[in-house]
């Protein structure tokens, strides 16, 4: 047991100080980032959905297009950095069985260029977004 408990201390003063090695390495190359008024920057945000769902990031893939400048008006970035986007439009839907009662899931685009979509319960749906159900007959 006595060995154990030492190894275990051995392993986290080891760990402590691999991490303290990286810390330092790490802070030797970090600049302080200053930016004026006018710059344009990528701000990398979560895109969450309005059911509390986070949409999968992609990694950094950009080519240049004028229409994906945002101002700053039109993003509420949150203090976690996510944002919440808006649903562009419904697909398919299916219904299933869960605990003994039938449920339908749609699947709800949130980007059209990025083809994200996800799977979510209908009623929720039609609680947040009841515009994209007005088509219905």
């Amino acid at each position: 047991m006595r060995q154990t408990t030492e190894k275990v201390k051995q392993i986290q003063e080891r760990m402590k100080a691999s991490q303290s090695r990286q810390k330092s390495y790490a802070d030797q190359r970090r600049r302080p980032l200053e930016f004026a008024v006018g710059d344009h920057v990528f701000l990398r945000v979560t895109p969450t959905t309005g059911v509390g769902r986070a949409i999968h990031s992609r990694k950094l893939k950009y080519v240049y297009d004028p229409s994906h400048v945002l101002e700053s008006e039109d993003l509420q970035v949150r203090r976690d950095l996510s944002v919440e986007v808006q649903p562009v439009s419904l697909g398919d839907s299916q219904t299933r069985q869960r605990k003994g009662k039938s449920i339908t899931l749609v699947q709800v685009n949130w980007d059209k260029r990025m083809g994200d979509s996800t799977w979510e319960l209908e009623e929720e749906v039609k609680k947040s977004y009841p515009h994209l159900f007005s088509g219905e007959s």
